[in-house]
């Protein structure tokens, strides 16, 4: 009776042994690839192939894989210092935006994509804007990133990497560079605003030159203009108003004085 519960304990175990390893293998042998990932496969070191994405299987012991995200990875260049063409101290950092195209050639071709990818992307940062004036730096930005896109994305080619896109995010320039370009645009401001006073100046004499062209050739819009001036005068409130008189008034005056002085002489 002993010997037949040992022996059905010992069968038991033996059955749990056996589903536990054909359980392990099978944990080991299937795997699930996500939609965004590709699984590289290495059997015995030589690479197999790209995998994925859905269930796929290996071998045990044998195979080894490497999961690849292909989305799209950000990647934030740390704060460079570079000195400008023209010899102007700047601080510039930017932001990369990339993504693994050929995962079996990311693996292979370079030990990590994202240190290589950003170790590059600083020298190119430096070299970019080492080589550019400081007025190109703030006027075309635009041109620097797709240049620093290109440069990136032609280096990078070879490991299977697409980069997207470049975005320059601060440019920090020195407290006296600052102060500098602020008295500059001060100064910008000031001359438009005197070129526009002189523009406006210039106007209204020619306009005044024609009115006096009109009055000239016909004197009465002359006394329209005077009647004209002793309105506004009388609607203001002032204790005092002196009303101008026209000369066409006193002409006649001056003429019989005139006159009388002669026959007296």
């Amino acid at each position: 009776m002993l010997d037949f519960l040992f022996n059905l304990i010992f069968s038991a175990g033996s059955y749990l042994g056996i589903i536990l390893i054909v359980f392990f293998v099978l944990s080991s042998a299937l795997k699930i690839i996500p939609e965004y990932q590709r699984g590289v496969v290495f059997r015995l070191g030589r690479m197999v192939g790209a995998k994925g994405p859905g269930l796929i299987i290996v071998i045990p012991f044998i195979d080894r894989i490497v999961r690849v995200d292909l989305r799209v990875l950000t990647l934030d260049v740390p704060v460079q210092e570079v000195i400008t063409k023209d010899n102007v101290p700047i601080k510039v950092n930017a932001v990369v935006y990339f993504r693994v195209m050929e995962p079996t050639r990311s693996i292979i071709e370079v030990e990590n994509y994202a240190l290589a990818t950003s170790l590059l992307s600083q020298t190119t940062l430096r070299a970019v804007f080492g080589r550019s004036e400081l007025d190109d730096v703030l006027s075309a930005r635009d041109q620097i990133n797709m240049e620093l896109q290109q440069i990136i994305d032609e280096k990078t080619d070879p490991w299977g990497i697409k980069v997207s896109a470049v975005e320059v995010k601060e440019l920090e320039l020195p407290e006296g560079m600052k102060r500098a370009m602020a008295s500059q645009a001060e100064a910008e401001r000031e001359r438009r605003a005197k070129i526009i006073s002189a523009e406006g100046e210039l106007q209204a004499s020619e306009r005044l030159a024609q009115a006096a062209a009109v009055m000239e050739q016909s004197p009465i819009t002359l006394q329209l203009r005077y009647l004209q001036t002793l309105r506004d005068v009388a609607s203001e409130k002032n204790s005092t108003t002196i009303f101008p008189v026209p000369i066409d008034l006193v002409k006649p005056f001056l003429r019989k004085i005139t006159e009388a002085e002669e026959g007296r002489s």
